[in-house]
């Protein structure tokens, strides 16, 4: 057995300020809100063309928002679709 200590470091909870992002907290909450955006066509068994015809919005979104590519959207746009999949959101300070 090697005596070597191992040194853990718990996380902040959001992992985009662990690795030092001056925009964390957006980058988190645009996770979070793609994450349930997902879930949401996971738990439907929706296709991104499913998806659009539903809500209008465009299927090459939906496909962005399944490979976690949130750079394009903004807080709002990702907000104004879990509306038009049928989600209240809520945010609290």
């Amino acid at each position: 057995m090697n005596d070597d200590t191992i040194e853990t470091v718990s996380g902040s909870g959001n992992v985009f300020r662990d690795f030092g992002y001056p925009d964390s907290d957006v980058r988190q909450a645009k996770a979070l809100l793609g994450t349930q955006i997902m879930k949401i066509l996971e738990g439907e068994g929706l296709s991104t063309r499913q998806a659009e015809a539903r809500t209008g919005v465009s299927h090459s979104e939906f496909s962005r928002i399944r490979q976690a590519k949130f750079s394009r959207f903004t807080i709002d746009r990702l907000m104004a679709i879990l509306a038009r999949l049928g989600q209240e959101v809520e945010l609290s300070v």
